[in-house]
Order: structure tokens, then C-alpha cells, then sequence
């Protein structure tokens, strides 16, 4: 029989992939900076061997980009990249909340209620940070709700590139304006009444909105930042 041992290195790095993760979807990594192994290494007081097992999971979830001989960096997407995500999002989202109705309604109700009551404080605070975990709250539940695990595990290919993204670049224009968190309100009122085909051309028009914003801030933002 085989061993069933622990693997304690294993278990390590993905404590330190999961401290990144948030980091990277945080915004305390900078879209397209660099991360240096041996910094987080010394930071975290571990060997460099679980760092760069975290930074191959990373890179897995699309967060980080492995550059052999050059160095690992927080991903930047192109316009294509962002047209192909936000596409993909159009597709699930609507879908998502049209079987958690059905499995899950009170349940989805609840956390997305939840979110849309965390957010309110955050944009009083302009705490984008704050504000940006609420709003990936609020899109998950129709997933975590939805009772069907291969839908919720295709959107968990993209969730941290999206909260990234979030927290990155939309968030802050978010805790300026009621915008975004009136067209929360505004989803959650729909889906609670059973309005699905209005909820899908809101929910449509609001990830297309965010997609405009994410072009155009990276093009603002990042303008010599190498597209990955």
C-alpha cells in the first residue's frame, strides 16, 4: 500500500498560491508587475521550491505569466483577450442564474443580497478593495447556486482574471459613481421576481460595460506594459 504521508511541500505552496492569488486579485501586484520568487520567498520565509510551485498554478488560473530566463509577472490581457472573456461571461452568467432559480432561488437570493449590502459601505468609504470582493461575491452565487458543478468550475477558469480585473481596473471608478451598484440592485430585483430574459440583457449589458472599461483603463494605465 502506498504511503499516505502528507506532502508537506505541497501543502505549502499552495498556501503561498493562495496568498498571491488574493494578492494579484487585490491589486497589491500591479497588472503585468513582476514577482520575484526569491522577494516572495524571503517574505513568506519558506525555500523557493514551493514559490515557484505556487507560480506554476498561478499561471494554470492565467493569473501569472512564466517567462523562462526573464521572471514571472501579473498577467495583462489584450483587447481580444478581454472581447473573448467578456464573451464567455455573456454566455455563462445568464445561464447560471437561470438553474439557480430553479435549484437554488432563496438560497442565490441571499448571497447576492449579502454582496449588494457590503457594497454599499465600500463605495461610502471608497474602498475599492472592499468594493471589488463584493462584486465577485455577487457574481459567484449565481454559480454556487446554480447546482451544476461543471458550469461552476467553467467559470472558476476565469473568476480570478475577472476579480483581477475588477479590483484593477473597474472598482475604482465604481466607488466613485451608484453606477454599478445600482445595476447590482437592479440584477438582484430581477432575478428574485423570476424575470430571467430581462436579468440576461442587464446582466449582458453590464459585463459589456465593464469590458469597455477594462479596454480602455489598460490603455490608459498600462500603456508599455507587454501584452500576455
Amino acid at each position: 500500500m502506498r504511503s499516505l504521508k502528507l506532502d508537506t511541500p505541497k501543502s505549502l505552496s499552495q498556501r503561498v498560491m493562495q496568498r498571491l492569488r488574493q494578492a494579484i486579485i487585490d491589486g497589491e501586484f500591479a497588472l503585468g508587475a513582476a514577482i520575484s520568487e526569491e522577494m516572495v520567498a524571503n517574505s513568506f520565509g519558506v525555500s523557493r521550491t514551493p514559490v515557484r510551485e505556487a507560480m506554476g498554478q498561478l499561471q494554470a488560473q492565467g493569473l501569472v505569466v512564466i517567462r523562462p530566463q526573464v521572471g514571472s509577472f501579473v498577467f495583462t490581457p489584450s483587447a481580444d483577450d478581454i472581447n473573448a472573456l467578456c464573451t464567455f461571461r455573456i454566455a455563462l452568467e445568464p445561464k447560471a442564474a437561470e438553474l439557480a432559480y430553479r435549484h437554488d432561488r432563496d438560497g442565490a437570493v441571499a448571497s447576492m443580497s449579502e454582496a449588494i449590502a457590503a457594497m454599499e459601505p465600500a463605495v461610502v468609504a471608497k474602498d475599492n478593495v472592499a468594493y471589488g470582493r463584493a462584486d465577485a461575491v455577487f457574481h459567484e452565487a449565481l454559480f454556487a447556486h446554480c447546482g451544476n458543478r461543471y458550469l461552476a468550475e467553467s467559470y472558476q477558469l476565469v473568476s480570478g482574471r475577472v476579480a483581477a480585473l475588477r479590483t484593477n481596473l473597474t472598482s475604482p471608478i465604481d466607488v466613485r459613481t451608484r453606477t454599478s451598484f445600482d445595476e447590482h440592485r437592479k440584477l438582484l430585483d430581477l432575478f428574485a421576481r423570476g424575470e430571467l430574459a430581462a436579468f440576461e440583457e442587464s446582466m449582458t449589458t453590464h459585463i459589456t460595460n465593464s469590458g469597455v472599461v477594462y479596454a480602455k483603463a489598460l490603455r490608459v494605465e498600462t500603456p508599455e506594459v507587454d501584452r500576455a
